[in-house]
């Protein structure tokens, strides 16, 4: 007798065949039947007329402190997502955190507002072991699978500090270390974020060195690489350099969210993909990810401010902001800063609590109201609190090209959030609502970019493949019952730039470890989401 049973669907095993007809029993969390059944089950779901499909792994996520906050946040779930690896852009916040760390950790607490009631030890939430971290995520619970993997840019801030400099050897060896503890202690991988302060600060042959210990335990190098645009060495330079520390370190590369990043870059996405084909025709083990938008969202420091007025952390930047002989580079920096990513038009004020009417509107019409110049409106709102931005900076023919990418996996760059709480504010990017959604209602159904078949594909067996995972991404007997059950005609985000809290639809079952957590299109609350440290959790 099964748990459960599915019946009567068309099943996409993930894998990249055709679809076909078949029941599948489900027993103590995994499959453990395929084919015409005809056992009892303790539950049925008909899935006649409908598509059954592995549940989506969202490769790149920053949901480290989502289930901390709500272990139910639910705009990943509710789009099908069964799995999500957070940890990235060499932003593991949450651990392990120490020294100048402290206040990385502390600023990206604070955007989440001052409703948040934390009750840990001084009133904060830093793990100096980033085991520790992981055994809390476990005890809490949550919905679906959570992964993470250790950030570069963390550990830098808690060795080095804000400095922009080489370490010493007593540093190199010591961020080595916390890298090689963290991922024995259930890491996924190892992320990079060479856009953004610290991890900018890192030359090439930094990020060698402790890429070999994510290699020498088999685990992954992800990295935002650092120049999507033509802020510093190119994005074909960036291209370049992350395969050469594939090349240099052994390591497996993962380049995070794919793109062609304002208009001097716009026409570049072949070129992008042509060189990871390459870099894999020479065993160079490299892929990416993608999220479906012609927007992108970061923080206002990383998007348009210079990163020399980043050494030393907030307190250095407002310190040199009240320093008059520098004040006016650095509005000309933040204004060359803006024309890179399109105008001031293009940039949107997305989360930001220390004046919410702010929210949803765009720098040039700030600027217009209080008569300042964009450049001279971001360093105000940077003064109060540190916000995150919406940037309007892709060309729809690029996001086509790399949709198509055979080692692009489709990832939302989002959180887990929802409509209500804490976790409900701001007007965050669509994309924590509606990533996978979109992809298949836009660039399957609609645009026919690629076919149903491969877009599951990458959404499940490819970014389980690029994790080592074993045991997810696909439909198989003995596999974990990670299970979305979808209607490809009705599948669809409602999530918008100027509503984005809104689930998406056409998703009314979905399974994590064989429970079901959505039932025809409600959630269940229940919580079998477990914390993946292994190959084969």
């Amino acid at each position: 007798m099964y748990d459960l049973k599915i019946v009567n669907g068309a099943i996409i095993d993930g894998r990249g065949f055709q679809s076909y007809s078949a029941d599948i029993g489900i027993a103590n969390g995994r499959i453990v039947a395929i084919g015409k059944l005809e056992s009892e089950a303790a539950s049925i779901i008909d899935a006649s007329g409908l598509t059954v499909s592995p549940g989506f792994i969202d490769l790149h996520t920053h949901s480290d402190a989502s289930f901390l906050i709500d272990p139910s946040a639910d705009s990943k779930v509710r789009q099908g997502c069964t799995l999500e690896l957070a940890g990235n852009c060499g932003m593991s916040f949450c651990a392990p955190v120490q020294g100048a760390a402290v206040e990385q950790s502390e600023q990206r607490w604070q955007m989440y507002g001052p409703d948040i009631a934390i009750n840990q030890p001084e009133n904060t939430l830093h793990w100096r072991s980033f085991g520790d971290y992981m055994d809390t995520l476990d005890s809490k619970g949550s919905t679906l699978n959570i992964a993470s993997q250790v950030g570069h840019g963390t550990i830098r801030a808690g060795v080095i500090g804000f400095d922009d400099r080489a370490p010493t050897v007593d540093e190199i060896t010591s961020m080595a270390t916390l890298v090689s503890e963290s991922l024995d202690a259930g890491a996924l991988g190892f992320s990079t974020g060479l856009f953004y302060a610290p991890g900018s600060y890192a030359r090439t042959d930094e990020i060698v060195v402790l890429a070999r210990e994510a290699a020498k335990k088999n685990k992954l190098y992800s990295t935002h690489m650092r120049d999507e645009s033509n802020y510093s060495i190119s994005l074909i330079g960036s291209i370049e350099e992350s395969i050469s520390i594939g090349r240099l370190s052994g390591a497996r590369v993962q380049i995070s969210h794919l793109k062609c990043l304002g208009p001097e870059t716009w026409g570049q996405a072949a070129e992008l993909l042509s060189r990871i084909e390459h870099a894999r025709n020479e065993s160079i083990d490299v892929a990416g990810d993608q999220y479906p938008y012609t927007a992108g969202s970061t923080n206002i420091t990383g998007a348009i401010f210079p990163r020399w007025t980043q050494t030393g952390g907030r307190e250095g930047t407002l310190k040199k902001l009240s320093d008059e002989s520098l004040y006016p580079s650095i509005v000309e920096g933040i204004a060359a800063d803006i024309e890179r990513r399109g105008g001031a038009d293009k940039i949107v004020i997305a989360n930001y609590p220390s004046d919410r009417s702010l929210e949803g509107k765009n720098l040039a019409e700030i600027a217009e109201k209080l008569g300042n110049s964009p450049s001279e409106v971001a360093i105000m709102i940077y003064r109060e609190s540190e916000t995150s931005v919406i940037l309007h900076s892709m060309d729809e023919p690029d996001v086509e090209i790399i949709a198509q990418g055979k080692w692009v996996s489709v990832a939302s760059d989002g959180s887990s959030i929802k409509t209500s709480g804490v976790l409900s504010t701001g007007k965050p990017h669509p994309r924590s609502y509606g990533t996978f959604p979109r992809f298949l209602a836009r660039y399957v159904r609609e645009r026919c970019v690629v076919s149903l078949e491969e877009a599951i594909r990458k959404m499940t067996s490819l970014p389980a493949s690029r994790l080592n995972l074993s045991q997810r991404g696909a439909i198989l007997p003995g596999f974990w019952a990670d299970i979305v059950i979808f209607d490809p005609a009705k599948i669809m985000d409602t999530a918008t730039f100027a509503s984005p809290h809104s689930y998406a639809t056409g998703i009314p079952h979905v399974m994590v470890n064989g429970v079901q957590v959505v039932n025809n299109g409600t959630l269940t609350n229940e919580r079998p989401g477990k914390v993946i440290r292994r190959f084969d959790g």
